[in-house]
């Protein structure tokens, strides 16, 4: 087994949706209202909310479905989970809880509702079960996958085990619950020098995102080992296209997600976990930022933060993407696609979970 200098193990080249199941076709479904005067001076709050990022021709598409998807909800007794890379209708205007892929699953775990629906991809739908076990947990789109899920397998955990003999094995929340049930604790991008540090080991793996593990490897003494694991939408961006921006736009704040490659984080004002960059601009209030990171979170800042300006290199989740107002609406009506996890993985992978809770409290 060969490691390069950052000590990554082995390599893979996995389909993006390798961690997803096959979606069953239907035929699309018209929601049950039309955009009126009426509906639109009853639905004018929530526009408040977004019309710095959606125009009026788009809310007209979106407004009868939002209400629809409103209802839908007290009928249902239920909530949605909308994670920050969900469009601004989604975010804004339908979702319950709004947050990062953890930090949904935590707040799921405490509401009354009998249904989460999951406006996000598969891995944080089973993270939401794995903390809800008894709810009914949906995601409009099961073919919402992730490149970084998609990147290792239980197969390559126990592989790694193997290798590196009693060395503990932390995993980044973006795995699936198989993987998770292999690993000893998991992680968020926030907490990851927290939990690595707390193992009181000289040595760890932390998988699956290589760039993950390069960041955290600069911020403490414990040895990481990583996997060559990416996430296809940060890892596209690069150094020299921040430099470029920098130049283009004079006083550009660029903040950077630790998903990005080194030399982007390099070139950034801040890097952070994607709570932790929202906080910052919020906070901050620069009159000019780039959001390195899922464009849509920069659409959903915008709609919070209209005083500052947001220059937008704009790579796009395709499996983000996926999840959309009409397929959260057939969700809810039809009960679709509901997301199990075989109760011996999700014994173990909520043991990881809760690991990682204990040593963040």
């Amino acid at each position: 087994m060969a490691l390069d200098t950052a000590h990554s193990a082995f390599t893979l080249d996995r389909p993006a949706d390798a961690c997803a199941p096959r979606a069953r076709t239907a035929e699309p479904v018209t929601p049950p209202f039309t955009f009126t005067p009426a509906l639109k001076r009853e639905l004018a709050p929530l526009y408040e909310r977004v019309k710095h990022v959606v125009t009026p021709m788009e809310w007209v598409h979106y407004a009868p479905l939002v209400k629809a998807i409103n209802e839908l909800k007290v009928k249902r007794n239920a909530v949605i989970l909308a994670h920050n890379y969900m469009t601004p209708e989604i975010f804004h205007c339908v979702g319950d809880f709004r947050g990062d892929s953890l930090q949904l699953a935590k707040e799921a775990s405490r509401t009354d509702a009998d249904v989460i629906v999951q406006a996000g991809v598969h891995f944080m739908a089973e993270t939401s079960k794995l903390l809800s076990p008894d709810k009914t947990v949906l995601i409009p789109d099961p073919l919402a996958g992730c490149s970084l899920a998609a990147s290792i397998t239980p197969e390559d955990v126990r592989a790694l085990r193997a290798a590196y003999p009693g060395v503990p094995i932390v995993t980044y929340v973006n795995t699936s619950a198989a993987v998770k049930a292999e690993c000893d604790i998991t992680c968020t991008s926030s907490n990851a020098v927290k939990i690595v540090e707390s193992l009181g080991a000289p040595r760890v793996l932390l998988i699956p995102d290589e760039y993950l593990a390069k960041y955290v490897q600069t911020k403490t003494k414990v040895e990481i080992i990583a996997w060559k694991g990416h996430c296809e939408v940060h890892e596209r961006f690069t150094g020299e296209e921040m430099e470029a921006m920098r130049a283009a736009e004079p006083g550009l704040k660029i903040i950077a997600h630790p998903e990005c490659p080194p030399d982007v984080i390099a070139a950034s004002d801040f890097t952070g976990s994607t709570a932790a960059m929202i906080d910052w601009v919020k906070t901050k209030r620069p009159p000019k930022v780039v959001l390195v990171t899922e464009c849509s979170m920069a659409s959903n800042v915008a709609a919070e933060a209209p005083d500052v300006e947001f220059i937008r290199p704009c790579n796009l989740c395709p499996h983000m993407k996926r999840i959309s107002l009409e397929k959260i609406y057939e969700a809810l009506l039809y009960n679709r696609y509901e997301v199990t996890v075989d109760a011996g993985v999700a014994e173990k992978a909520r043991r990881a979970v809760e690991r990682m809770v204990e040593a963040s409290a």
